[in-house]
């Protein structure tokens, strides 16, 4: 949208003010090194994980299976239920201190290794420029008008992006249905409408933003690169331009003697334009865009090369080393700092914390829900109260279990008192507890339900309720 600005005073043409930036196209060009071979093993890395899990079994089941139509939540040997939500609440909480801590020491290096967005826009520039070409080739094809050859690239690039999107978006429900199941379901068309809406919008997901929005995601889209700031201080190692070194850039011959020339070591070449994802000038200092994928750091690393300058122009440092002139000890002597510590202590206690309380916790689960308020008499005088018992059995093979109850003299469970729960099963079981005459306060009695394996006396836990005795 464009808003008529008059000129000062009234005279001379008006000027049209663009409301909303129009998006410029950005081409980054292909480039080698020490952090791109960092960023494609995490590539490797992350893939292997994402697209191998869902084929990954643990005996006749997924390894990690979120089988959401049964509430149960499959991680390897552990079996979760919704009254589990709590682990992942602590997994969320630990996952955030950790983005803390590594944002406080060393920037964004989730951004630049091993966010999603970044992974898949990797993968898909790769296609991009074995089927387009590099930068100059990309932008004069672009430039082109439609041809066949022209049209047989552009269609070619976009199948493939179509396979990888869609095979991503298999994956994804492959965590949520088994994925040979799903396999089977779509190579006979007959997946469910959940199954399909998922598959088709992850997958629609995958190839807009890393094939056309990009940069765009990170910039307006991430909340994250709004708020990092306020976890950098000037002891986070950042990406920067050195321009102490660099300043006054210009043009020269490599056989140039900058000094004489009153030059710095940067040649204004803007090969750190050219290979940055996000069309940044990192000379320009620290943007809230620059994604820390380092890419600048390995293009220009190679132009100091060539030219024979010392690398680091551009380096990961801090602006204190920058403006005190730090070496690499007196660096890292800084990371041990009031704010890193306090985040590597939160994250160490609550990360304890949830895998002590998952390891310790009980090997079963039991509820006890009251029938009525009331109890009753029964033969010989007796008081009876009804209960559900629910009972979770969170092992993979089937379990008998017997309940007995405490708390008032000559309390007992009338009828049955076996129950079996199948493997990773839930049932909910009636019990009949009674009391002979004379026992038990009127009113509300506190007692408590012992359930208990009868293959393993260690399996077991207690559930309290109360037992009503009438006045």
């Amino acid at each position: 949208m464009n808003a008529p600005a008059p000129s000062p005073g009234g005279a001379g043409p008006d000027v049209e003010v663009a409301l909303y930036e129009v998006r410029r196209k950005i081409y980054p060009r292909a480039v080698s090194g020490w952090f791109a071979g960092w960023r494609w093993a995490m590539v490797w890395l992350t893939q292997l994980v994402f697209y191998g899990l869902p084929w990954l079994h643990w005996g006749n089941r997924p390894a990690v299976l979120f089988d959401l139509e049964a509430r149960r939540f499959y991680l390897f040997g552990a079996v979760l239920y919704p009254q589990d939500f709590i682990y992942l609440t602590g997994l969320l909480v630990i996952s955030a201190l950790g983005l803390f801590l590594f944002t406080a020491v060393a920037g964004r290096l989730w951004c630049g290794y091993a966010c999603p967005q970044t992974v898949y826009t990797e993968i898909f520039m790769w296609i991009e420029r074995h089927i387009e070409g590099d930068r100059a080739q990309r932008m004069k094809l672009d430039r082109a008008p439609m041809s066949a050859s022209k049209f047989a690239r552009k269609a070619a690039k976009h199948l493939l992006w179509v396979a990888v999107a869609l095979w991503t978006g298999i994956s994804f429900v492959g965590y949520f249905t088994p994925i040979r199941e799903l396999l089977g379901d779509l190579l006979t068309l007959s997946t469910g409408p959940w199954q399909t809406f998922w598959v088709l919008f992850y997958g629609f997901a995958t190839w807009g933003n890393a094939g056309f929005m990009r940069e765009q995601v990170c910039k307006y889209m991430c909340p994250y690169a709004r708020f990092q700031s306020a976890m950098f201080d000037k002891d986070t190692m950042i990406i920067t331009y050195d321009p102490g070194r660099g300043e006054p850039r210009g043009a020269r011959s490599r056989k140039a003697d900058p000094k004489a020339l009153g030059l710095g070591d940067c040649v204004d070449c803007e090969i750190c334009v050219h290979v940055c994802p996000t069309g940044i000038d990192i000379r320009k200092g620290l943007q809230y865009e620059c994604i820390g994928c380092a890419a600048c750091i390995d293009g220009c690393n190679q132009v100091m090369d060539r030219m024979g300058y010392p690398r680091g122009l551009i380096r990961y440092t801090t602006e204190n080393a920058l403006a005190m002139k730090l070496d690499r000890r007196a660096i890292l002597r800084r990371v041990l700092r009031p704010r890193v510590l306090v985040y590597s202590a939160i994250l160490l206690a609550v990360t304890g914390a949830l895998f002590g309380h998952l390891a310790l916790r009980a090997p079963i689960k039991a509820d006890v829900i009251r029938d009525s308020a009331l109890g009753r008499e029964v033969e010989e005088g007796m008081i009876e109260n009804g209960y559900r018992l629910q009972i979770i059995n969170p092992s993979e093979q089937p379990r008998r279990f017997v309940v007995t109850v405490s708390g008032i003299d000559t309390i007992f469970v009338a009828g049955e008192s076996q129950f079996e729960v199948g493997p990773a099963g839930v049932r909910m079981v009636p019990v009949a507890v009674r009391v002979k005459p004379g026992h038990g306060n009127p009113g509300s009695n506190k007692v408590s339900f012992h359930v208990q394996a009868v293959d393993d006396a260690a399996v077991a836990v207690d559930a309290r309720s109360t037992f009503f005795v009438p006045r």
